[in-house]
């Protein structure tokens, strides 16, 4: 289906255009391999700081907060570490900052947004990117210049990194992206977005409400009866560089199913847990995931966040939905929750023209056809 460019999400080679026309532009050159098909991975610089807290810039630039202290009276920096070469170490618990070696000089006309990958989600690292000038994290203003800065914050793990990792996705968009219930219902009637096992779930069946509602499974598919993991403490460091490396059991409690389909989350423990239901992006679209909060604090579910075209559909549909991983701790009181509760809300937006690639095995993606799945660092995850 093609799609007239009025406002949306960048594809893959509006992208790739933007890298050429210098509006994404890189300390080291951007590598065709960080392009996704709606997002860009944004890369590691060679130095982190360690902060003595989090902040936002407001009014000043990031790099005058962190080294002038004497005028904006914010003596931020604990040290300064070399993550180039073999990498650094970031400590479980401790704040970092590092700069990105990707910059933006963007137009009026189009803004970004920056999401976890589904990586460090996984490993309970919480990222947050800084712009200069800036109120808020993770939105990049429409037409702004400059550099772009990841707060890191591991939260579960201590981990290892190095210069040109990637921690996080940013995606570009102008207008207005996002599609309305009404949008959703016809989208969902056409090719079935969420899918209930094999069966494809109607309007009828399907929560809309400024979004998609999604729910957590509690019961599992699997012969081993494992519906979740949750994280174990004073666990070793996790190389972010190594792939199918690591042993589940040295890092990992496995969660089995009850007959009452129940869990009780302990706070400030970390979970990895699934969805119900399994959904489908088609790739006139992207998706992102936020928590569905009950309102009374006792809950937190946090995610990685965002879908590029194609997860759990494929490029033709071939693909039936794809389980969604959901990252949850509870806070204050133990808190109990059941198989079908809702925990999340999946927000579409409509790309501005189909991408020339999609979600998948083809170029690298590592979870499409998942269930409870950790993070590629793990054997079998």
């Amino acid at each position: 289906m093609e799609r007239k460019k009025t406002g949306g999400v960048f594809s893959c080679q509006e992208l790739k255009k933007a890298i050429s026309d210098g509006v994404i532009k890189g300390r080291v050159p951007v590598d065709e391999g960080q392009i996704q098909p709606a997002s860009i991975d944004l890369r590691l610089g060679a130095k982190a700081y360690r902060l003595v807290s989090s902040f936002l810039p407001e009014n000043q630039d990031v790099v005058e907060k962190l080294h002038r202290p004497d005028v904006y009276g914010s003596d931020l920096v604990m040290y300064e570490m070399d993550i180039g070469g073999d990498g650094g170490i970031l400590e479980k618990g401790s704040v970092y900052l590092i700069p990105l070696l990707e910059e933006l000089d963007l137009p009026k006309t189009a803004g970004g947004k920056a999401n976890p990958k589904s990586t460090t989600g996984r490993l309970d690292i919480f990222t947050r990117v800084i712009t200069d000038r800036n109120p808020r994290f993770d939105e990049i203003p429409p037409g702004y210049g400059g550099g772009l800065f990841l707060e890191v914050m591991p939260r579960s793990f201590t981990v290892k990194v190095r210069e040109g990792l990637s921690l996080v996705q940013l995606r570009l968009r102008n207008g207005e992206p996002s599609i309305g219930d009404a949008g959703l219902k016809r989208l969902n009637k056409e090719v079935r977005l969420l899918y209930d096992g094999k069966e494809p779930l109607s309007n009828e069946r399907v929560r809309i409400a400024n979004g998609i509602f999604m729910s957590v499974d509690l019961k599992g598919d699997g012969p081993m009866g494992i519906i979740g993991y949750k994280s174990k403490r004073n666990s070793h460091v996790i190389d972010l560089t190594k792939r199918n490396y690591y042993n589940i059991e040295d890092f990992w409690e496995p969660i089995y199913r009850n007959n009452k389909g129940t869990l009780i989350l302990e706070p400030e423990e970390f979970y990895i847990l699934a969805s119900k239901e399994k959904i489908r992006i088609p790739s006139a679209c992207a998706a992102e995931m936020l928590p569905y909060e009950a309102g009374s604090g006792e809950l937190r579910t946090h995610y990685a966040g965002f879908f590029d075209p194609g997860f759990g559909y494929g490029k033709d549909g071939e693909v039936k939905g794809t389980k969604a991983v959901l990252e949850v701790r509870a806070h204050d009181v133990p808190f109990m929750i059941s198989h079908g509760q809702t925990f999340c809300k999946l927000f579409f937006e409509k790309m501005r023209e189909v991408p020339e690639k999609v979600y998948g095995p083809r170029i690298g993606s590592s979870y499409q056809y998942q269930t409870i799945t950790l993070s590629k660092q793990f054997k079998n995850g």
